[in-house]
């Protein structure tokens, strides 16, 4: 039964709400959690549904947004460009949680939020991927030395339009959609 858009979100949608949130956060900082790696779906130019495994860099639970990093020549950019709208999917098999967050991205190549990643970035072994010559996906060959000062570091600021919250459980799989509207139950 959906939760009227007029009536606060009961406790215990909140405490859900606080717990996949808090959830997200940790990903960011611990290597090894299960969310920290969700899989990207969208849909190319063609119609063609896509998906890849990309790494959770950032989540703003006041802004609703997520960040991830990519490569500013990556296909994903040219589908993402063309048609904003995305889900994040991640499972946790220690939690037994799905999660699905329907997004609308934004792409960033430059400003400073692309330079602020990429002051942190820079610092480790990935930057080899921001300065490599060739784009991602693109044919091998030993690569002439490019500009090893340009980097193609790119930020998809993901906005959250609704999470679907999923718990798989002997005892009864539990379903939470969360959106504009509030929160509501829904069967598994």
């Amino acid at each position: 039964m959906r939760v009227p858009s007029d009536r606060p979100i009961d406790s215990e949608f909140e405490s859900l709400r606080a717990q996949i949130w808090q959830q997200l956060r940790q990903a960011i900082g611990e290597r090894e959690h299960e969310w920290r790696t969700p899989v990207l779906a969208d849909v190319d130019a063609e119609g063609l549904p896509q998906a890849r495994t990309v790494v959770l860099r950032q989540a703003d639970p006041i802004a609703g947004t997520l960040q991830i990093y990519t490569d500013s020549r990556s296909p994903k950019v040219a589908d993402l460009l063309g048609r904003p709208d995305a889900v994040l999917v991640f499972w946790s098999r220690s939690l037994s949680w799905q999660l699905r967050a329907r997004v609308t991205v934004q792409v960033q190549t430059d400003g400073e939020l692309v330079e602020a990643a990429w002051e942190q970035v820079s610092r480790t072994a990935a930057a080899a991927d921001y300065l490599a010559p060739a784009a991602p996906g693109s044919v091998f060959s030993l690569p002439a030395q490019g500009d090893l000062s340009l980097h193609h570091l790119a930020v998809l600021l993901a906005r959250i339009e609704a999470f679907d919250w999923l718990e798989l459980s002997r005892d009864g799989h539990r379903r939470v959609r969360f959106d504009e509207s509030g929160a509501c139950r829904l069967m598994p």
